[in-house]
């Protein structure tokens, strides 16, 4: 059976909370030679909130996450019996896949909100020149998965506008998937992971706009907390318990279309994602949810329109490239929407992209 259909609850231990970094001395000390992997920014956010008495070895990744670096990185730490990952969702990943080949534990420690990286036990690897390559499943779950609300609520902004945007597409993606799937084929556990989707849904709708405000002060609310965990650890079981059920579909394919366009390179994965959502709802025939998500969308300022991603000029070749790639046989729109089509997606781009003003996708 492979490891994407096997049930994996999470971590060994979980801990989120301000001053979490207090623990991390404690939880070290079952082992006897720890490292770290980590970037430079991600380490130095990590000694501004760091009051521990550990000085371990430090070796820095190369941005890339693949397995070329995690090599390099397993061949040095040869020896090691423990990887802490200090950083964001590459370096975590990277830390991850370098553990697995020295077949030792690992602990995360994110310094950003953009992913569920510190909690799932699996990579998103990429080839030395930064072109994605693979996911790749690990045996072991993280040891434990700290996470310290004082260093986070200091991360960019940018980060955490895409973990919300990604992990809006949570329930989105899942629940398309699950519709054309008889409920007693489902299950429990795939059940659970649906439930769990639909809560990081729930928190996301309630809480945004309270916890990007918080990260705004740099001031832990409950909101913060909240969002903070659904990003990560939530968002983490929901493809951990459902499986293949809760795995990506239209609103990643839409995502991965829009690679195509240049313009659209700066903006943050997770937002690109959150477009893709009411794209793929449009496409769905579930116009009705994309209106009450509009709201949402506007008061916490997430592009809604490829203009507000720079697309301007070459608005309608951009969004038929885009339809073209994400209805293509080897992307996960169908999953969503069985036998979707270039047209059926581009149609439903205009009609998101035309929602409350004069059509401009002619």
């Amino acid at each position: 059976m492979r490891l994407s259909q096997v049930v994996r609850s999470g971590p060994g231990q979980y801990i989120c909370e301000a001053g979490a970094l207090n623990f991390l001395d404690e939880k070290l000390r079952l082992f006897k030679n720890p490292v770290i992997i980590t970037g430079e920014k991600s380490y130095e956010a990590f000694l501004n909130h760091y009051r521990g008495e550990l000085r371990l070895p430090i070796y820095h990744y190369d941005g890339t996450a693949s397995n070329e670096d995690m090599a390099r990185l397993a061949a040095a730490i040869k020896g090691a019996d423990c990887v802490v990952g200090i950083g964001g969702g590459r370096l975590l990943d990277t830390a991850k896949g370098t553990a697995a080949l020295l077949h030792i534990d690992y602990i995360m420690i994110p310094t950003v909100l953009g992913t569920c990286a510190a909690y799932t036990p699996l990579s998103a690897v990429y080839h030395p020149d930064h072109t994605f390559k693979a996911v790749e499943y690990y045996e072991r779950a993280a040891y434990l998965c700290l996470m310290d609300l004082h260093l986070l609520v200091e991360s960019p902004k940018s980060y955490f506008m895409g973990g919300i945007g990604d992990t809006l597409a949570k329930w989105y993606e899942a629940e398309a998937i699950t519709r054309h799937v008889d409920d007693n084929d489902l299950s429990a556990m795939v059940h659970v992971g649906l439930k769990t989707a639909k809560l990081t849904q729930e928190i996301l709708l309630n809480d945004t706009k309270e916890a990007i405000a918080s990260l705004e002060r740099q001031e832990v609310t409950p909101a913060f907390a909240r969002v903070a965990e659904a990003v990560v650890a939530v968002a983490g079981t929901v493809g951990g318990f459902a499986g293949e059920y809760g795995r990506m579909a239209g609103a990643h394919a839409i995502h991965n279309g829009m690679s195509l366009v240049p313009e659209t390179h700066e903006s943050a994965h997770g937002v690109k994602v959150a477009y893709g959502v009411l794209v793929q709802l449009m496409a769905s025939g579930d116009e009705a949810e994309v209106k009450k998500l509009i709201p949402f969308f506007d008061e916490n300022n997430f592009p809604r329109r490829l203009e507000s991603f720079g697309v301007s000029k070459n608005l309608p070749e951009a969004a038929a490239e885009i339809a073209e790639f994400a209805a293509s046989e080897q992307e996960t729109f169908h999953l969503a929407v069985p036998h979707i089509t270039k047209e059926a997606i581009l149609q439903a781009m205009k009609r998101v992209e035309n929602l409350g003003r004069v059509e401009v996708l002619q």
